[in-house]
């Protein structure tokens, strides 16, 4: 493998690992969390609040998106919300196909739990096989101590470590933050200001609902709101936006892009599993 896809894949898989609005501000988070545990700025604004009153949880749905680079195949992405007694489960699952596949394979499992009541993130569970790598990790939210603890083993060498960083009163995740925007009401010109974490740095996002588009998907055409989200604190202020469309209806995310120093990846959501 040459040096340019040494760099470039395992950045991609961060891309191709998480659907959720975060699926693209991760490309940097993850790696600024395992750099730096201390707190970010978070600013007075910024909360996680509880879905809107009629809004209806996802249940037993699957989303299957087909993730593109350059034009390429790039991978299949699944994302899944299950009730898990009185939390909600969400489970993303990202594989690399074609060419990606061929210079760095990628299998991630991801479960995310939340409160449905107040959308605060509860814990974490990652299963990463990335290249050569294969990794074991867990994040739990201790909100009466204000913490996040990650412990991690490595399975190829054993070798464990155990993090703990500040985090605020309620945060969302990058594997739950899929949902959190999607129970929100998406009002044109309105905004959302929210912290995220993945049991490192915490992370401020802003979230900005621009407009509506009809959108081509190969599971239909769906009336969509546009949004665009980007880190508005820590070392990925200014850095870098995604843009995402929901289906105006019920609030499925449709399509995902972000133009990032590598190219363009593109989610495109291929239909609904029920």
């Amino acid at each position: 493998m040459t040096i340019r896809a040494q760099q470039l894949f395992p950045t991609m898989r961060r891309g191709l690992a998480i659907l959720t609005v975060a699926h693209l501000l991760t490309v940097g988070l993850l790696t600024a969390q395992q750099r730096s545990p201390e707190t970010a700025t978070i600013g007075p604004l910024a909360q996680v609040v509880p879905p809107m009153a009629n809004y209806r949880f996802p249940d037993g749905q699957t989303y299957v998106y087909a993730v593109e680079w350059h034009m390429f195949n790039a991978g299949i992405a699944r994302v899944q919300m299950q009730q898990s007694g009185s939390q909600k489960k969400i489970t993303a699952i990202a594989d690399s196909l074609g060419v990606v596949n061929l210079l760095y394979t990628i299998h991630d499992h991801f479960e995310g739990y939340v409160d449905a009541r107040s959308n605060c993130s509860q814990r974490i569970v990652k299963h990463t096989e990335e290249g050569k790598r294969k990794r074991e990790t867990q994040v739990q939210f201790d909100y009466a101590r204000r913490k996040s603890v990650l412990t991690e083993k490595d399975l190829k060498t054993g070798q464990t470590k155990r993090v703990e960083s500040d985090v605020p009163s309620c945060v969302t995740d990058v594997v739950t933050g899929f949902f959190y925007l999607a129970s929100q009401p998406l009002n044109i010109g309105s905004a959302y200001v929210f912290p995220m974490s993945d049991g490192g740095r915490t992370t401020e996002v802003t979230a900005k609902v621009e407009g509506k588009d009809q959108v081509k998907v190969p599971a239909g055409s769906f009336a969509s709101i546009r949004m665009v989200a980007e880190p508005t604190s820590g070392p990925l202020k200014g850095k870098g936006k995604v843009s995402a469309w929901f289906s105006e209806e019920d609030h499925v995310p449709v399509k995902m892009q972000s133009k990032l120093g590598w190219g363009t990846l593109l989610f495109r959501l291929q239909r609904i599993e029920k």
